[in-house]
């Protein structure tokens, strides 16, 4: 699926996918070292950095292509040109191949299928792609014509409503056991069978979830409640009878809570009419700790290929910290080290882009004031915003660009009609601080916009998220020792401006 999307991104909008193609070029069956992957997006981000206009993708293709300078000029890494090769050749095919062909290119060409068939897990993980291609083959079944865009939107639009494709295992294993509940049991025989959860509270007592109404004893001939336990019984034989030559009956005698448990009454009624042999099964305390050990341990930390001391000496450097650095390292290092260290590729997801666009109509709307030392008028002030989105458009499907420019437009038509004669113009916007030392720490920032009132400065950083959502992330040290986010980069500008050399006075944030 993520292949997929890929495809689907680079054939809609070029270059425009290079988050997730970092992603795929570290699939195992590449062979692709780690540490190439981060050299490449490394020298990607210098080139963005200096003003050129590139992307991971264009810079593979123009390496890819590039003739060998001199004897010593080792060029791309050979796994990492074959990978380019590779998913340009599948890019070049959705517009060309049918989507079932297109899946099975995407199987041979990208490794799928070499992968699978090399796993331990090829049974389990060969039944899972031949779902999902039946899946595609019943689509393009009800739609012939369907457009990889079209299946991918409605892959999402499945996976937000929480539906799932059918896997049908049609394999199995001599040594292995079959989970099943009593249901499910109909009309399949085993040598052994072990028959669990069999306590009152499982079977004639079980709770029945609310339905918001029930139905009075009286309204049928027979009692709802006896033809509920006629009911139980039966299936509670059927199960018993599974068993072609061992039968295994067991219940616990308490809760996790301490409460004690009695057996259900369908095999009390058995032992009336039949001696059956009674063991009592007692676990040790040893093994229960071990066991509950066993749900707090972590699992194991993923390992980092780390970039050569030179590359990393050359980055840090000039490095400086920043308040989304800063709350970067602090909700994960190694994300930290990834992002900022290594830059890979970050995605541009819709409420992001959304934002720049909010942010990038109201930088505008305060310069243009500055120049003209009057504000535009609303249609300017509306057009920024629907310039900036159409510019970024790859960072929207359909749907949300459709929403997002609505209720964009709507919400800055109020916000400028309700404070465009109250806003102070003495401002200054976009404001870059950098070199600004604190005990030898180089720290930098962008703020959106300062107010003056003489010295005194009120620091403005746009947010466009949901209001409701907030308190956490304004919450002063307490339950999180470092305080929430927007709290942290308040406090952060409030350090950044006191050391800044103005002589300032910041008063609000």
């Amino acid at each position: 699926l993520l292949v997929m999307n890929y495809l689907t991104a680079e054939h809609d909008i070029p270059y425009s996918g290079d988050e997730m193609l970092f992603e795929i070029l570290h699939f195992e069956w590449f062979g692709i070292p780690s540490i190439e992957i981060a050299k490449a997006t490394m020298r990607v981000s210098e080139m963005k950095y200096n003003g050129q206009k590139t992307s991971l993708r264009q810079w593979l293709c123009e390496e890819a292509s590039r003739p060998q300078i001199d004897l010593f000029d080792t060029g791309l890494h050979a796994s990492l040109k074959e990978a380019c090769v590779m998913i340009e050749s599948l890019i070049g095919a959705v517009s060309n191949e049918t989507l079932q062909t297109l899946l099975e290119k995407i199987v041979r060409e990208a490794g799928f299928l070499g992968y699978i068939i090399n796993s331990p897990d090829k049974n389990k993980l060969m039944q899972a792609l031949s779902g999902f291609y039946d899946h595609v083959k019943e689509e393009t079944r009800r739609h012939p014509l369907v457009q990889l865009d079209e299946f991918m939107n409605r892959i999402e639009l499945m996976r937000k409503e929480g539906l799932i494709l059918p896997l049908v295992q049609v394999s199995g294993n001599e040594k292995g056991v079959n989970l099943m509940t009593a249901h499910g049991s109909k009309g399949l025989e085993f040598d052994y069978v072990f028959f669990v959860g069999n306590s009152s509270n499982c079977w004639e007592k079980k709770r029945k979830p609310f339905s918001g109404f029930s139905f009075p004893d009286t309204l049928f001939a027979t009692g709802a409640k006896g033809n509920d336990t006629e009911e139980l019984r039966r299936l509670f034989y059927v199960a018993l009878t599974r068993a072609k030559k061992h039968l295994f009956i067991s219940y616990p005698n308490y809760t996790n809570e301490g409460k004690q448990l009695e057996a259900t009454m369908f095999l009390a009624e058995i032992k009336m009419e039949h001696e059956l042999p009674v063991k009592a099964e007692v676990i040790d305390e040893n093994t229960i700790t071990e066991f509950n050990i066993l749900q707090f341990q972590k699992g194991k930390a993923p390992e980092v290929a780390h970039l050569d001391d030179e590359l990393v000496d050359r980055i840090v450097q000039n490095f400086g910290m920043s308040a989304s650095s800063l709350n970067s390292y602090l909700k994960c290092p190694l994300g930290f080290y990834y992002q900022s260290i290594v830059r890979i590729p970050s995605p541009r997801n819709e409420a992001m882009e959304f934002g720049s666009a909010v942010h990038h109509a109201l930088e505008n709307l305060f310069n243009k004031m500055k120049k003209a030392e009057k504000f535009p008028l609303l249609d300017d002030f509306l057009q920024d915003f629907t310039w900036y989105m159409k510019r970024h458009r790859e960072s929207f499907t359909k749907e949300q660009f459709a929403r997002r420019l609505e209720y964009g437009l709507e919400i800055l038509k109020n916000y400028y009609n309700t404070y465009v004669t109250k806003w102070n113009k003495i401002v200054a916007v976009e404001l870059n601080v950098r070199n600004v030392l604190l005990d030898g720490i180089p720290l930098k920032g962008k703020i959106d916009k300062l107010e003056f009132n003489g010295k005194e400065v009120t620091v403005i950083d746009y947010k466009t998220g949901n209001p409701d959502n907030c308190s956490d992330k304004l919450a002063r040290p307490g339950k999180e020792p470092v305080g929430g986010d927007y709290w942290r980069q308040a406090i952060f500008y409030k350090i950044l401006l006191d050391l800044y050399p103005k002589d300032w006075n910041v008063t609000s944030i």
